[in-house]
């Protein structure tokens, strides 16, 4: 389900243009959404997942680069929330980020009106619940932003456009896994695969009955484009569609060199968009399946997602065993090999009518070089937690990096965060990273844990140099891609080897950096770069405190109270093209009487 949206109302639309944070040429979009419990049976089993307007998994947001965004959050869980949006780079404005070292959580039974602006992106994204381990039951949803019309896009345009998010499930809700986690265990296996929030057809007798499955409605020979999120706790995920080509064409807005795919691993968190051609014959469905990698296949049968690609042509069921997945248990290097595949589109535009590759990242000298090494989790006073360099962030009553900033809170967190691998014994900390503005910084992701990881940065894309199995050194440099590496905020490190990133620092605020494995973030694996160009006396280069800003650790006395929510669902409000017009020559006439 998509729902998009060109306007706000008149006086809300005046208020933000007055308020300085819109545009005047950039047209807004207003949602409404509402984060509530239901009862769902993905897996055949009732339980509580999380809804967004009643809908689960959430609605998909779609608007066009450079639309200001406006997102009122509806909390009507028994918890507080906050809601991140991986990949939006939230240009010079790191208080909408959504996570808690840059915003305060929005307790229980109030809302939240998230304002930001898309600039100069585009691509396929989601949004998320950040914290207390909500994401394993939901509250996640596509976020797509799409070219302006005077941007051609590399390929034909698609017939189609379909979102697809997969993710492992487990049948426990959210707290019960949380509770497990603090009581030093391990999750354990998950329950199953959801595509779409659904549960596997039945293409074995594995599968029980009473499952609903997702199917995909396609036409023959047309051409659809295929956007699928791993939106699942802790598992990579191969994609593939039985009998059809992935046509790969972008990763987290970049534009990809164009390459088939028989199938594809998925890490948690990221998300491509895939070019797929309806070229077979209809004698019968086919399957669609997500399955687990890096893991032991004939322990981790049962959890396998698998939805239909149904042709309106279509004579048949889809029958038979699945389509295998890449046999690789004795070989490793396959995984390697194919994340190093994916190149930048260098002739392709991007959100700018220019190519991509005009940044010339290979040629620029290097300022800080960050390695960051993750082992399995540990014991730190007493409590088993995850880290990076012996660090393990502490969250809990923690006031914002910027918004301490902004009120001279002394205390709040430490700048010395270890830019190798600590020596001393590891503990609990809020140490973050103290980078400079405009600085060009090379990230080395060692993971010496026992599983593969994703590492996300928040506000930013960056290079994806380099990778491999072994330990990092400064010979590894050697490898590195300086010409067509894929640009984008997600990457896997794989157990027992390093990723290495390059990322320019322009954008002004404080940035988390984590692994996106929901149990390891949840213990502590991740950091902040706090980025403040010291001649910014005028806030030309970061946006004001929103007038919005909630405030909590050792600020909580500045919050006032809120009225508890009404009974009203979310809403989109949408306008016709015509009266946008007409609203717009009446904030003008507004302007004029001002």
């Amino acid at each position: 389900m998509s729902l998009s949206c060109h306007t706000l109302l008149c006086w809300f639309h005046i208020g933000l243009l007055l308020g300085g944070f819109c545009f005047a040429g950039d047209p807004s979009a207003n949602y409404e959404l509402e984060f509530s419990y239901i009862t769902a049976s993905p897996l055949g089993v009732p339980q509580q997942v999380i809804a967004v307007n009643g809908k689960f998994p959430g609605p998909t947001l779609n608007v066009t680069t450079n639309y200001n965004v406006i997102v009122n959050v509806k909390n009507r869980l028994d918890e507080s929330l906050l809601i991140t949006w991986p990949g939006i780079e939230m240009r010079r404005s790191s208080w909408q980020d959504g996570v808690l070292g840059t915003n305060c959580p929005i307790p229980a039974k109030w809302n939240w009106t998230y304002r930001f602006q898309v600039k100069d992106q585009i691509g396929s994204y989601h949004y998320v619940p950040s914290t207390n381990f909500q994401r394993a039951a939901g509250g996640f949803g596509g976020f797509i932003i799409t070219n302006r019309k005077v941007i051609q896009l590399p390929f034909d345009t698609p017939d189609g456009d379909m979102v697809i998010t997969i993710g492992d499930w487990y049948t426990r809700n959210h707290s019960a896994l949380r509770a497990s986690l603090d009581a030093g265990k391990e999750l354990d296996m998950p329950d199953g695969v959801l595509i779409n929030g659904k549960g596997p057809f039945k293409y074995s007798s594995i599968v029980p009955d009473g499952i609903n499955h997702t199917t995909l409605n396609v036409d023959p020979g047309k051409t659809y484009r295929i956007r699928v999120i791993n939106v699942g706790v802790s598992t990579c995920l191969n994609f593939r569609i039985q009998s059809h080509n992935l046509l790969l064409a972008e990763a987290e807005g970049h534009y990809t060199s164009q390459q088939n795919y028989s199938s594809f691993d998925i890490h948690v968190g990221q998300s491509y968009s895939f070019l797929v051609t309806m070229d077979q014959n209809a004698s019968s469905d086919y399957y669609i399946v997500a399955s687990p990698r890096f893991v032991n296949q004939s322990d981790w049968q049962q959890v396998t997602g698998v939805a239909i690609l149904h042709y309106s042509n279509s004579k048949g069921h889809a029958s038979g065993p699945l389509p295998d997945p890449p046999n690789d248990i004795y070989d490793h290097s396959f995984a390697l090999n194919q994340a190093l595949s994916i190149r930048m589109n260098n002739s392709a535009s991007g959100a700018r009518p220019n190519p991509q590759g005009s940044f010339h990242y290979g040629s620029i000298n290097v300022t800080d070089t960050y390695v960051l090494r993750s082992v399995p989790p540990l014991m730190i006073d007493g409590k088993r937690r995850a880290s990076f360099n012996g660090i393990s962030f502490a969250n809990p009553k923690i006031t914002p990096v910027r918004l301490a900033d902004n009120h001279n809170v002394k205390g709040a967190y430490k700048l010395d965060f270890p830019k190798t691998p600590a020596t001393e014994i590891p503990r609990v900390d809020r140490s973050i990273i103290n980078a400079t503005y405009k600085g060009f910084v090379e990230i080395i992701v060692q993971n010496n844990d026992t599983v593969v990881q994703s590492f996300h940065m928040d506000g930013y894309s960056f290079f994806v140099v380099g990778m491999a199995y072994g330990n990092w050194t400064e010979n590894s440099r050697g490898s590195y891609n300086r010409w067509d590496a894929i640009s984008r905020s997600t990457t896997q490190v794989f157990p027992g080897g390093w990723t290495a990133v390059l990322v320019y620092l322009d954008n002004v605020g404080a940035w988390n950096l984590r692994t996106v494995n929901l149990d390891r973030w949840y213990l502590g694996q991740e950091t902040y770069v706090r980025i403040i160009n010291p001649e910014d006396h005028d806030q030309k280069t970061e946006l004001p405190v929103p007038d919005n800003a909630l405030f909590c650790g050792v600020l909580g006395h500045l919050q006032r109270p809120q009225k508890t929510l009404s009974s009203s669902a979310g809403s989109i409000r949408k306008l016709s093209k015509s009266n946008y017009v007409i609203l717009m020559a009446f904030v003008a006439a507004v302007y004029m009487m001002i």
